[in-house]
């Protein structure tokens, strides 16, 4: 009953969890849209400069095919405009990259169609170089949109020139400030194209460090549950087999060792859940006592020498996984009768040893060092600046197999 209910608890908390993950995401969705309709509005706020050719072609007496043909080059500067501005500023360089052909088309038709009718209809005509100046930023390169906009603001300057028959009946004051609008906004638009290329890059550095952050979530746990499994498991398997054989001889003792099965198999949940909530980590006081719990319950003789002064939390931990991987592996993997365990705290070292007379290991074993068991501890170990050590070792005319590990120990 204890085991369901904790269970649920588990699932009352991964629900949770996921109910505030989706609440974040969102309103980061709902920020997200906010930003896309301010940047529409603002892009498409310079629309307005089609005002005043559309006024002048309305008010002037001319006829009826001159209209149409204006109205038609309005409605298609404006259909273009909003076309080549419409996409979200973080995907627009990409989205103009992928419609090339088109762009530059579109961008030549509206540049023509913008000196056409300037010539033919007047100076109204010349308030499309503001759009076509806003057009240039956003759909070239830095360089090259610095150059159109030059080559934009000259060519307004001449047609303004030209059209008023001469320098003597030009308003200064107003095309000073026309050339530098039709600049400005250009200039400006080459800000925000660069703006939409380091949103862009945000976005695909955020995708990639939450992909790197997910593979790594998923390795730690693959190897804090191979670590605390593999070894309970083990000893929940010796204790059952204990107990079968306990059942008719010593019923008292059988008790005993069920009582033993169900403490661990309790904790061993309550170690699967800390390793998924992320912070299980494992005592080497604690491991040393399993351990010799575990190799005394599968008949191996026990040697221990363990430390005297107490380490630091990191390297307590790091060497209270190689305690649990070491003394795992030569259960599962080795016919041992003796294991000896030795921890050692020399200079700025700190080390582990775990040896067996189990002898080399047979080509299933040999097959598993690739999977997640010594594999994963040498990836702890490697994270704290360590080395690892795993291989047939002879001694006293016998194979034995031995696994260190060596940690810098800071200084103080």
């Amino acid at each position: 009953m204890q085991i369901g209910h904790d269970q649920d608890t588990a699932e009352q908390e991964i629900q949770a969890a996921s109910s505030e993950s989706t609440a974040h995401n969102e309103g980061v969705i709902a920020s997200s849209g906010v930003s896309f309709r301010l940047w529409r509005l603002y892009q498409h706020a310079w629309l307005v400069c089609l005002a005043f050719p559309l006024v002048e072609l309305l008010q002037k007496p001319i006829p009826s095919w001159h209209l149409t043909l204006g109205l038609l080059a309005l409605t298609g500067f404006a259909v273009g405009y909003t076309w080549l501005m419409w996409p979200h500023p973080a995907t627009l360089g990409a989205w103009l990259r992928s419609q090339s052909r088109f762009s530059w088309l579109f961008f030549g038709t509206l540049s023509a169609l913008t000196l056409v009718f300037s010539l033919i209809d007047g100076l109204s005509f010349l308030w499309l170089f503001i759009g076509l100046s806003a057009l240039a930023g956003i759909l070239f390169p830095q360089r090259r949109a610095f150059a159109v906009i030059v080559v934009l603001t000259l060519s307004a300057l001449v047609l303004t020139v030209t059209m008023n028959g001469g320098m003597e009946r030009i308003d200064w004051w107003w095309l000073i400030a026309f050339l530098l609008l039709v600049r400005g906004i250009g200039l400006d638009m080459i800000g925000v194209a660069r703006m939409g290329s380091a949103i862009r890059e945000l976005h695909t550095a955020r995708r990639e460090l939450a992909r790197l952050a997910v593979i790594e979530e998923r390795e730690r746990l693959a190897r804090d549950l191979h670590d605390l499994l593999g070894q309970t498991l083990s000893m929940i398997s010796l204790k059952s087999e204990l107990a079968s054989c306990l059942i008719e001889e010593d019923p008292k003792r059988c008790a005993q060792e069920l009582a033993e099965i169900e403490h661990v198999s309790r904790k061993t949940l309550r170690d699967v859940r800390e390793a998924v909530a992320g912070y299980r980590q494992p005592a080497l006081a604690s491991e040393l006592e399993g351990a010799w719990q575990l190799l005394e319950a599968a008949g191996i003789t026990v040697q221990m020498e363990p430390l005297k002064e107490p380490l630091p939390p990191t390297l307590d931990a790091a060497l209270a996984w190689t305690v649990r991987e070491g003394v795992t592996n030569v259960i599962r993997h080795s016919r041992a009768r003796q294991c000896y365990i030795r921890l050692t705290h020399e200079n700025e070292t700190v080390g582990a040893e775990i040896l067996n007379d189990g002898g080399e290991r047979g080509p299933e074993e040999k097959l598993s060092r690739r999977g997640l068991g010594l594999a994963g501890l040498r990836e702890r170990i490697s994270l704290l600046g360590g080395q690892l050590e795993a291989g047939s070792l002879l001694l006293q005319g016998k194979e034995h197999f031995r696994l260190y590990v060596e940690l810098p120990f800071p200084k103080r």
